[in-house]
């Protein structure tokens, strides 16, 4: 992993065809919970992590601009670092995803968080992309995982 250094200004941004390029993640854990039905087994929920906006409402992925000293899976964990507050491994491209922001975001200080079910935070999601990457690529991923099929898949990129 690179040096995470928190960064200010956007002169060093990946710009393409007048549009800035951000990456993002959707950091994710498990939690284990109780079976009811057996009180010696449990079972994994799986939570993602959604951050608050300082430009209206809806939750969103730590996400923002990608520099031209770094790749995008280092810009993805660095926004994980400023937005969100949390590292991790970055396990899967879910995709690309066009979207336009209305204002630049406050970093982690600023921000509340989040861990929900997938379905609480597609639901709560500011932007209906974010409800797709959720519902189709990070749950398809997660599907894939658990089949035995968890391999990273860097061949989109």
């Amino acid at each position: 992993m690179c040096d995470l250094v928190a960064r200010t200004g956007r002169h060093l941004q990946r710009y393409e065809n007048s549009r800035r390029l951000v990456a993002g993640c959707i950091p994710f854990r498990y939690r284990e919970i109780n079976d009811e039905a057996s009180d010696d087994e449990q079972k994994k929920l799986v939570e993602v992590l959604i951050i608050s906006s300082q430009s209206g409402p809806g939750l969103l992925f730590p996400k923002g601009g990608w520099e031209n000293d770094e790749t995008v899976e280092e810009a993805a964990a660095r926004e994980a670092i400023e937005e969100a507050g949390v590292r991790g491994d970055l396990v899967q491209l879910l995709g690309f995803y066009d979207f336009k922001s209305k204002q630049p975001e406050a970093e982690q200080n600023t921000r509340q968080r989040s861990w929900l079910t997938v379905p609480e935070a597609a639901e709560q999601s500011r932007y209906p992309w974010m409800q797709e990457a959720l519902v189709t690529g990070f749950s398809a991923w997660l599907e894939n995982w658990r089949n035995g099929g968890g391999r990273v898949d860097r061949s989109e990129r």
